[in-house]
């Protein structure tokens, strides 16, 4: 039995999740809740750092970017090694992304926060992406907690 290829996505839909990702980052670097609530359904179910499973935009926010955004800098994807994979009829994609940030010891001292992402999109009728499911994670070894204390620029 031979198994069908990984269904990359197409050149133009890669280009157009890579852009979802990194506008999506400067979000993340800018503690900017707000700006980043469109990028994400409502009805979000994710997995992450602080929660075994979230449902719903608003708590994802209130337990997980909390916990994190303000405690964590420089957040940036690693574009050359994201993966974009496709339904055939281009209304899904599943971003498989490796991420870096930057952590804070409780001295304030900085390390390296690298980590990894699966996400999932739905494309709207209006031609956005929506994420519905992410599930974020560390590398490992790194230490989960971080101890910065940045502003929250919008919520």
């Amino acid at each position: 039995m031979t198994n069908l290829p990984v269904p990359e996505a197409s050149a133009a839909t890669r280009a157009e999740i890579l852009d979802w990702l990194e506008r999506f980052a400067a979000c993340v670097r800018e503690v900017d809740f707000r700006s980043a609530y469109p990028f994400w359904h409502d009805d979000i179910v994710i997995f992450g750092t602080y929660q075994e499973l979230v449902r719903s935009r608003e708590a994802w926010t209130d337990t997980q970017w909390s916990n994190v955004w303000p405690r964590t800098k420089d957040f940036a994807i690693d574009a050359v090694n994201t993966l974009v994979l496709s339904s055939e009829d281009g209304k899904t994609a599943v971003a498989v992304v490796p991420w870096t940030s930057t952590g804070f010891h409780p001295d304030g001292t900085e390390f390296p926060r690298p980590g990894r992402a699966t996400i999932v999109l739905q494309k709207q009728p209006d031609g956005r992406w929506v994420g519905v499911h992410s599930h974020m994670s560390l590398g490992r070894g790194v230490p989960q907690d971080s101890h910065g204390n940045r502003p929250i620029k919008a919520r």
